[in-house]
């Protein structure tokens, strides 16, 4: 299935089948790619069809690959769903050290793990889970690449005018989630300088799966007759099943120290732009609420399409498909963005 053959996603299987399409790209770099590839924190909003992908990737490249799946899997249907597709599960609660030390060291990693939904509230659990955590992992596979999952929220907020941060734009966090993200970055620094372990810095912002993400959050306020917040008036987003072929194809830029590569859609995007669009498709009224903000956290993305090509799945496509994931009553995670926050509180 490619997504441009496709006009409306009708239920979940069919989603997971077209977020976990791997471009022809990451089929040959699978060829190339020596050793099996281990995804940490696999069971979160992203992991599972990224998972899949890498294993359809490998499948496609007619080569002898095993992808594992390192989580907690609290949620019994992810790893159930991941080992139907050929994944090899691992069921390790990051934070705790020695059950690390025991997961077998593979050589390619990608890292996922981390907590930014209640950070309000929980600071000491975040900081934990996306400094401690990171500690652990990074000092069992010391050996391996490793991909880290990073988020864009690592940059200063930033008008619209400014085109967005590029990856020469030092980190200025707000906030406890976004200081303890650039302390995951921080940490993988640091055991890659003193371990020589090659690792790629992942910073991305923000993905959408039809059940998350910035779309979803200002389609079904506007569907549910609630009004959309102003605060931020520019985003970006880009399709899930690009992010996660863009993370896969990472693995060959790892290195010592650790390259940074910012993800993301090409188009800075209007706030209004996406809500009206919803209106009129929704056939329903818009309103907003809060003060309109000139800041916001953009993302220059432009580094990543010259080594990898644009993504493959357009905005106007993305709010087809989650206009009529609404309408239809599509599953939600009810896990929020947050994209309209602008003091760092998560």
């Amino acid at each position: 299935m490619r997504h441009e053959t496709v006009k409306t996603i009708s239920n979940e299987d069919m989603l997971d089948e077209l977020l976990s399409v791997p471009r022809t790209e990451l089929v040959e770099m699978m060829k190339k790619l020596e050793g099996d590839i281990m995804i940490a924190g696999i069971a979160g909003k992203m992991g599972v069809t990224l998972g899949r992908m890498a294993k359809r990737a490998a499948e496609a490249a007619g080569v002898a690959k095993k992808i594992y799946g390192v989580a907690r899997f609290s949620d019994a249907a992810a790893r159930e769903n991941l080992e139907k597709w050929g994944i090899e599960t691992i069921k390790c609660d990051l934070l705790d050290r020695e059950a690390v030390s025991k997961l077998p060291k593979i050589p390619n990693v990608i890292y996922m793990a981390g907590k930014k939904f209640g950070t309000d509230g929980s600071e000491d659990l975040t900081w934990a889970m996306n400094t401690v955590a990171p500690a652990y992992v990074a000092e069992h596979f010391r050996e391996s690449r490793i991909v880290v999952f990073s988020t864009g929220c690592v940059y200063p907020l930033v008008p619209v005018e400014s085109c967005g941060c590029t990856e020469k734009v030092p980190p200025n966090p707000i906030g406890e989630y976004s200081q303890s993200c650039l302390g995951r970055e921080r940490v993988f620094t640091y055991f890659s300088r003193i371990n020589k372990t090659r690792a790629l810095i992942y910073r991305l912002n923000y993905a959408v799966d039809l059940r998350y993400g910035v779309l979803y959050d200002i389609g079904s306020r506007i569907w549910a007759g609630e009004p959309v917040s102003a605060s931020v008036q520019h985003f970006n987003v880009i399709w899930q099943g690009d992010a996660n072929n863009y993370a896969l194809l990472g693995l060959e830029l790892c290195d010592n120290p650790p390259a940074i590569l910012n993800i993301s859609g090409p188009e800075t995007i209007s706030l209004a732009h996406i809500a009206e669009e919803f209106s009129r498709i929704f056939n329903k009224n818009l309103t907003y609420t809060g003060t309109p903000g000139n800041i916001a956290y953009l993302n220059n993305a432009a580094k990543a399409f010259k080594l990898f090509g644009y993504p493959e799945v357009g905005l106007n496509q993305m709010i087809q498909w989650q206009a009529e994931w609404i309408m239809k009553g599509g599953k939600s995670l009810g896990k929020p963005t947050h994209f309209e926050v602008n003091n760092g509180k998560f």
